[in-house]
């Protein structure tokens, strides 16, 4: 009896001391979309980025940042937390990334389908940070070129809805939509 309360005991210890991995992401939309996009995370596919990505949002580092590419028929790209603050000059977004480390790419065999969601890089494929985009519309093109972290379970309408750019490689002008709140969820 006092060794299966042992074994109960340690068992209960090393799930309290194991990391809690996020599963997902709840993103409050406001502009041109107004709702909420629900993401499940991959954290056993992508777990350094998924590890960021719920660092950052556990932080408030996400909320206010705005959609500052958004591409008909393929993707709205946000994240960039440190030119693209809405309420200030946005024109830099999607330069930007965080205080943090940029990360080794973690390349799966998942598809660039319809929400799916991946992180945003430089032609390095070891320079994504903090910026990540959500598939409108299948991009194969994509497959095995960018890490895939998640994808849209509920709140894809929201998404369809997304202030398009019209500017120069998408960039959205005027107001953009924002993602005003991002909270890590169970």
């Amino acid at each position: 009896m006092v060794a299966t309360v042992n074994k109960l005991l340690a068992v209960c210890a090393f799930l309290v001391a194991s990391p809690a991995f996020a599963t997902g992401l709840a993103i409050d939309v406001a502009g041109d979309a107004n709702g909420t996009v629900v993401i499940d995370l991959f954290e056993d596919v992508a777990p350094k980025h998924v590890e960021q990505i719920t660092a950052l949002a556990a932080e408030g580092a996400y909320d206010g940042v705005v959609f500052h590419r958004v591409i008909e028929g393929f993707m709205a790209q946000t994240g960039d937390v440190e030119f693209g603050k809405a309420g200030g000059d946005t024109s830099g977004a999607g330069r930007g990334g965080s205080s943090r480390p940029d990360l080794p790419a973690e390349f799966s065999d998942l598809n660039f389908d319809r929400g799916v969601v991946g992180m945003a890089r430089s032609q390095n494929p070891n320079s994504a940070n903090s910026q990540f985009f959500i598939m409108f519309d299948e991009g194969s093109f994509l497959n095995g070129q960018y890490t895939v972290v998640g994808k849209v379970t509920s709140g894809m309408e929201v998404v369809d809805q997304i202030k398009l750019g019209k500017g120069a490689n998408g960039s959205v002008l005027g107001a953009p939509d924002q993602m005003k709140a991002v909270r890590v969820i169970d």
